[in-house]
């Protein structure tokens, strides 16, 4: 199901690339173009692991939802920047636990509201936004219309935080995120992970890469203390804050010697 206002019609630039689209790629999706995969075979020169980083935070993405839903009883979530559909969506791995789970899906970029209006078209539990995810208002008013607002609500950030710049405004990501805890209703939860390096060279390469790429619609990696900020006033879950390969793995995780030494995805769940 669709909601809002009639938008400016945007149409899907091949030439360009697209973060979801190159996200896509990196799943073995392919709902890509050949200026995504050049990009990703760039990106995989700077960043070796970023195609196990991105299969490792698909897993973390299901078992976090199926933690809210059987731990902590939430069957409402509202997924920011939520990406192509490439495997399981949100409502599908929530769904199955209970079928009355509800989610509202906030995105921008032409190919996934299309991808998303077509496999979402005839589900009344779910929403899909056209909005950027910092236009926090406006999510939450038409949010709304699906989700019951005296129950806890699942915000999930994740990775794509690091697609948003540093700003001044009410457009940081810090700002936003404390911005939508503030909004949530009482019991709920937050989940945040994004891509962060203790490696200058990586999170400077990156950046200025994926900058260049998609136009300036990226933000930039960041270290694991500046994701621990975006956590300030919340009741952190176990296990903690950390790569989201250890974050409660289904099965045991690569040793030390195994693990990418470039970049990690790097968060957590928390109470908000």
């Amino acid at each position: 199901m669709a909601y809002g206002e009639k938008r400016q019609p945007r149409f899907v630039d091949m030439d360009q690339p697209s973060v979801a689209r190159m996200y896509d790629w990196l799943l073995g999706g392919s709902a890509n173009y050949e200026s995504d995969r050049d990009a990703c075979r760039r990106l995989l020169g700077i960043a070796p692991s970023s195609q196990n980083l991105a299969r490792s935070n698909r897993e973390f993405l299901r078992r976090v939802v199926r933690t809210l839903v059987k731990e902590h009883a939430i069957t409402q979530f509202i997924d920011h920047g939520s990406g192509l559909p490439t495997q399981d969506n949100v409502h599908e791995i929530a769904q199955r636990l209970d079928p009355d789970s509800r989610v509202v899906y906030v995105d921008n970029d032409p190919m996934v509201l299309a991808h998303g209006r077509t496999t979402l078209a005839e589900d009344d539990k779910t929403l899909i936004l056209d909005c950027d995810m910092r236009e926090t208002e406006k999510i939450i008013s038409a949010a709304k219309t699906v989700l019951d607002w005296k129950k806890p609500v699942a915000a999930l950030f994740v990775s794509v935080l690091h697609c948003l710049a540093d700003t001044e405004d009410d457009r940081d990501p810090a700002r936003v995120v404390r911005r939508v805890a503030a909004a949530l209703p009482p019991g709920s939860y937050m989940v945040i992970c994004q891509l962060v390096s203790d490696d200058p060279k990586v999170r400077d390469g990156v950046t200025s890469l994926m900058a260049k790429e998609t136009h300036n619609q990226w933000g930039r990696v960041r270290t694991a203390d500046e994701v621990t900020q975006f956590f300030d006033g919340m009741e952190i879950e176990p296990p903690g804050l950390g790569d989201v390969i250890d974050w409660r793995p289904d099965a045991p995780p690569p040793p030390k010697h195994l693990r990418p030494t470039d970049w990690v995805e790097w968060g957590g769940l928390a109470k908000v």
